[in-house]
């Protein structure tokens, strides 16, 4: 059987699903004579602010069963199971509020906020912005990505 990435989201669904956790998205690419099979996942995990480790690492056991169970013997892969990332652009609701208490850039159609994320609902987000919290509607924010932020160790 022919390894795709709606194929392999069809297979690996309820398995997910089943561990709390919601598919972001399945790269599949060559690697040498194996293909790579990424597997990102996303959730709300255990406070809210999405999945944790070990629900990560509960899911890829399983999936790792799965697959190996379904893909034919001839086809080897290396599986890759990870979160969606800190990287990836903010595009949901959801994904705001699994980030709020982040710094976050939004590129907005009248120019750049940086601030950090307040609250969200459905439709939008309150970014506090130099002490002042400004609403912003979702369907205005072209992009917004959390901003990694390098905290001091202290002594």
């Amino acid at each position: 059987m022919n390894m795709d990435s709606g194929l392999i989201e069809t297979w690996i669904s309820p398995v997910v699903a089943a561990n709390g956790l919601e598919i972001d998205r399945i790269e599949i690419r060559p690697a040498g004579r194996r293909k790579l099979v990424q597997i990102f996942l996303d959730g709300d995990g255990p406070d809210g602010r999405g999945p944790s480790l070990d629900e990560i690492a509960s899911a890829t056991v399983q999936l790792s069963r799965l697959l190996d169970e379904l893909v034919a013997s001839n086809q080897p892969y290396t599986l890759e199971v990870s979160s969606r990332g800190v990287s990836r652009p903010l595009t949901q609701a959801k994904h705001f509020r699994r980030n709020i208490g982040r710094l976050v850039r939004l590129q907005l159609a009248d120019g750049e906020v940086t601030g950090r994320i307040a609250a969200v609902d459905e439709d939008r987000v309150v970014v506090a912005v130099d002490g002042q919290e400004r609403a912003l509607a979702l369907a205005d924010i072209a992009k917004a990505v959390v901003q990694v932020e390098m905290a001091k160790l202290e002594d």
